[in-house]
């Protein structure tokens, strides 16, 4: 590793960079994975120079956000143990996934379309996810709200049937996911 890849982005470098990435994240949204980069570049008024320096390839953008919706829906697991019981971080997390699956449905297949799913961003991008799910879940079922038997893999399974379930009726979210954990809780 170089000095130069060792060495801190400068305070412009970092936002062109978090600009590009929004204005990628946008245009891969609206247009598809074939979205210009030369647009891009103007959206995040940079030029296309600045772009290919971050980026050296359109896969390399593309995996990066990618990886940054990812990281996004982990942090938001993350924050909400640290805020609320285990319980309800796990049901505001699942409301939080269905959400961000719901809004992002045509981003991330998109770019699950062009990133290998044998790729090491992929598997880490799923290992994150799972462990991020894994953190919520063992809340809930330390707090008693969420049956022993229940793995990160589940969780994810269902969650991911109900985003699917309510894409076109997200009015019925809250309800079906209330049905939902119901049937996680304990019997007793």
């Amino acid at each position: 590793m170089t000095t130069a890849e060792r060495r801190p982005m400068r305070a412009d470098a970092r936002r062109n960079y978090k600009r590009l990435l929004t204005e990628a994240k946008r245009a891969f949204l609206e247009q598809g994975a074939e979205a210009s980069l030369e647009d891009i570049a103007r959206h995040a008024e940079v030029g296309i120079g600045t772009l290919y320096r971050h980026f050296p390839t359109r896969l390399a953008l593309q995996e990066a956000v990618y990886h940054g919706e990812v990281d996004e829906l982990c942090s938001k697991a993350y924050d909400l143990l640290e805020a609320e019981s285990g319980g309800d971080a796990l049901s505001a997390w699942m409301h939080a996934f269905i959400g961000y699956a719901a809004s992002k449905r045509g981003l991330m297949q998109t770019l699950k379309e062009v990133i290998d799913r044998r790729s090491d961003l992929f598997t880490k991008c799923h290992d994150e996810i799972q462990e991020a799910a894994g953190a919520v879940l063992a809340a809930a079922q330390e707090a008693g709200t969420v049956r022993a038997g229940v793995t990160a893999s589940d969780l994810l399974r269902l969650t991911h049937g109900l985003s699917v379930a309510t894409e076109r009726v997200p009015e019925d979210t809250d309800r079906l996911l209330s049905y939902l954990l119901d049937g996680l809780r304990p019997h007793h």
